[in-house]
Parts: structure tokens; C-alpha cells; sequence
């Protein structure tokens, strides 16, 4: 059953804010940033695959966040926060602690789907792109404060 308020009250609820569509700039900008992260993403898993490595996922989302990259190699599952940039020091300095936290957990989340659960050896590390598509990869990055 509807509730019907009286005329004053109607008068004193909050106006329902209007949501605007983002302009087409920035919704360029977006997709840009979508593809080049798709283009970094595709050059890490490339040189890791070269070295040896199982791509096992891409862009793995579990409740605590996302992983860009999940490999194997020996036993070792690898989980790789890709960032990109115009050079590797402005590319490591998009990684903060709080994303550095997120991802061990979803790691975590990952690892405990596997039959050898949170026992599972894991490498968590960081790849550096630069503007010319050249990478850096940092292993075990999230080890030091």
C-alpha cells in the first residue's frame, strides 16, 4: 500500500540528484585508458609466456579485487599487478599500498580456491610499462615497505 504524505512533507525531501552521462572527452579518455591497459597487460603476459610461464588468467576478479595477470611456472603461481605510464618511474609510482593490500588478498581468494589451498607458492609481482611498450618486472614487489 502506497504511503501518501502530506503536501509539506513532499516539500521537504531531498531533491533525487540528476546523474549526467560523461562527455563524450571523457569517455574517450576511457576507452583510450582501456586499451592501452589491455595493450601493457598483453606485452607482460607476452614476455612472461616466453620465459616459461602458464597464463592462467587475465583480469581475475574475486571479491577482494582484481589480479591483471595469474601465471605458473614450477609449482609457483605468479600474480602481476600491471601498470603503465610515460616512463617505469611514473608507471611504479601508480602502485600504492592500499591496491598493494587489495591484491595480496585477492591472491589469497585465488589460492584458497586450489586444492593446495593457502599453502600454495605464490610470487606476487609488479611489471612496468613505459610509453615505447617496453617492460620492467619487479618480482616478489610487494615484499618491501
Amino acid at each position: 500500500m502506497p504511503v501518501i504524505l502530506p503536501t509539506d512533507a513532499r516539500k521537504r525531501l531531498p531533491a533525487v540528484p540528476k546523474t549526467r552521462k560523461p562527455s563524450a572527452n571523457r569517455q574517450a579518455r576511457g576507452r583510450t585508458a582501456y586499451q592501452s591497459g589491455l595493450l601493457a597487460e598483453g606485452a607482460v603476459a607476452d614476455r612472461y609466456t616466453q620465459a616459461g610461464y602458464d597464463l592462467l588468467a587475465t583480469r581475475w576478479r574475486g571479491k577482494a579485487g582484481e589480479v591483471d595477470l595469474i601465471l605458473r611456472k614450477d609449482g609457483i603461481h605468479v600474480f602481476v599487478e600491471v601498470k603503465a605510464a610515460r616512463d617505469f618511474d611514473r608507471a611504479a609510482l601508480r602502485l600504492n599500498r592500499r591496491q598493494m593490500d587489495r591484491i595480496c588478498l585477492a591472491a589469497c581468494e585465488y589460492c584458497g580456491s586450489l586444492p593446495t589451498g593457502q599453502l600454495t607458492a605464490m610470487r606476487l609481482d609488479a611489471a612496468l610499462v613505459d610509453q615505447f611498450g617496453r617492460v620492467q618486472i619487479i618480482e616478489n614487489a610487494f615484499c618491501a615497505d
